[in-house]
């Protein structure tokens, strides 16, 4: 990033930084990758869509409206439409990761993601929460102008036009600026709570998420070893607003991050599908690999 004059303001430099050119391959990435993880998380309901959004499934009950626990309820639907959303969800998902007629695939993913959060509030997980969010972001954005099937054809339809290679920067700024938040909340959080008096890590090792590889893990390393990884993921998210605006930190807090993810997902079951979410959004958002020349075609 070219480095704004000292003569400019605060909120001048702000600006400059939110509206830098941003590779556009970080863009499809996320266009791709994000819709896949979110189903792959939802592949488990979705092949059990009339148990999880019609009656014939558990449903929690109506509280007649006035109860504080319950500040919204969707009713059960019929089990053919449950499975029609289903399907639909599916089909958008595809198309939205393929680049096919990606603003109403995208629109579409992102009302059925609401909609499925909502009707089962009891199933929201933190990827379910995310991916409306993401996939509104996509929805605003030229997510399909490049490395789709949208760009494909128009690339047939006009073959002397130069294909994009950057986007306004604000679109990824704004994926940037959430895992960065996300990642020194979860910190604060864990802080506040007690990481650096307890063995919370080792705990978790021992729960029920527990996978072979935490098994195998947890008998080779020393207990010492995970008071350290302890201290560094806590350093790591804590720290992560300084680290990710440092040029010479940015690049060894992205490989930590990964590692992270990676471990999260490897060690703790169910909780793949979010340790990949947020390995798509660590990649798209500050791998060196995307940058690109903006001279070149």
């Amino acid at each position: 990033m070219k480095r704004a004059p000292a003569r400019l303001g605060l909120l001048e430099r702000a600006r400059l930084w939110l509206d830098e050119p941003q590779p556009i391959a970080r863009l499809g990435f996320l266009r791709a990758a994000i819709p896949l993880v979110v189903l792959g998380f939802l592949s488990s309901r979705l092949v059990h869509a009339d148990d999880w959004l019609s009656p014939v499934g558990f449903r929690v009950p109506y509280l007649g409206g006035n109860d504080w626990r319950q500040p919204l309820y969707l009713p059960a639907v019929p089990a053919p439409v449950a499975w029609a959303i289903a399907v639909a969800l599916v089909l958008a998902g595809i198309c939205l990761a393929a680049g096919l007629f990606t603003r109403p695939a995208a629109a579409l993913f992102t009302f059925l993601l609401v909609y499925v959060a909502l009707a089962d509030r009891l199933e929201a997980f933190t990827v379910s929460k995310l991916a409306p969010m993401l996939s509104l972001a996509l929805l605003v954005s030229p997510s399909g102008a490049r490395y789709g099937i949208d760009a494909w054809r128009q690339a047939r339809r006009h073959p002397d036009a130069p294909a994009p290679t950057h986007v306004s920067g604000g679109v990824i700024r704004f994926f940037q600026v959430l895992l960065v938040v996300m990642y020194s909340g979860a910190g604060i959080a864990k802080l506040r709570g007690g990481w650096l008096s307890s063995d919370v890590l080792w705990s978790h090792l021992h729960d029920d998420y527990q996978t072979s590889v935490a098994w195998l893990l947890m008998r080779t390393l020393p207990q010492g070893a995970w008071q350290g990884l302890q201290i560094l993921t806590l350093a790591f998210e804590v720290g992560a607003p300084l680290w990710f605006a440092l040029r010479w930190t940015r690049r060894p807090a992205f490989y930590v991050g990964l590692g992270m993810h990676a471990m999260i997902g490897l060690m703790f079951g169910p909780v793949v599908w979010f340790g990949l979410l947020m390995g798509v959004l660590l990649i798209g958002s500050y791998a060196s690999w995307f940058v690109v020349p903006q001279t070149r075609r």
